[in-house]
């Protein structure tokens, strides 16, 4: 249950106060641990996580265990639109990748203020179609740029979602993640790392020059960004 202070998600803190006030008594603070599994693929959902300073992966795995991430959702979102778009599963895991705390809400009572229509619907609408843009941008990025690319991509979109330039993730996991060789990544860090842009020691990666890493990132950052910032309100009355 929430006090009546706006939490630190942005569709929850974009409600109008008397719909997030309903809402409110629903809503649970919960904590996510890195790795730990939100829904598996196929599975029914029985809530939908609004991550406050977590990100959940959004992965397809293939069938020798393989896998990429498809999407990343942190505090701009939510974790679970196939709930209200009326798919009610997914073939996509949703897999903690950044450790921290969502608010969770029972399906059931996400999908009733979803089908009333109104403030709630416009939102999560306008949010699938960022994470939409996210997706196919992915697909292109993955396809087009180089691992290097790609991984200053990963690294701008996953800062952006965070309170500090600090990512505690291993090589191996966003190797994992970006669905390509450990080897590629160890290089690309090598190369960003060299040039003053990022340190990397024990699984924790310190974005040191932001602006220049700006400047190496293919155009799927901007993209994306852009987007996002387009559809999702970035200030709140509050």
């Amino acid at each position: 249950m929430l006090s009546s202070a706006r939490p630190l998600n942005k569709i929850l803190a974009a409600l109008p106060p008397a719909l997030y006030q309903r809402l409110a008594p629903n809503l649970e603070l919960v904590s996510l641990k890195r790795g730990a599994s939100v829904y598996e693929a196929g599975s029914r959902q029985a809530y939908v996580y609004f991550p406050t300073d977590s990100i959940v992966s959004l992965l397809y795995v293939m069938k020798d265990g393989a896998s990429a991430e498809i999407a990343g959702v942190g505090n701009e979102g939510l974790v679970g639109i196939a709930l209200f778009m009326g798919g009610e599963t997914t073939p996509s895991r949703a897999v903690v990748q950044c450790a921290g705390h969502a608010y969770r809400l029972r399906a059931k009572l996400l999908k009733g203020e979803f089908e009333f229509g109104g403030a709630l619907q416009h939102l999560l609408l306008r949010y699938t179609q960022a994470l939409i843009t996210q997706m196919a941008q992915t697909a292109v990025c993955n396809r087009h740029h180089s691992i290097e690319q790609q991984l200053c991509r990963w690294l701008l979109l996953t800062a952006d979602r965070l309170p500090s330039n600090v990512l505690a993730m291993t090589q191996e996991s966003i190797a994992n993640t970006l669905g390509v060789r450990r080897e590629g990544v160890t290089e690309a860090a090598g190369k960003l790392q060299e040039a003053g842009l990022i340190q990397y020691s024990r699984g924790r990666i310190t974005i040191v020059d932001r602006a220049q890493l700006e400047k190496r990132v293919c155009e799927c950052y901007a993209v994306v960004k852009k987007e996002f910032d387009r559809l999702l309100p970035d200030e709140t009355a509050i």
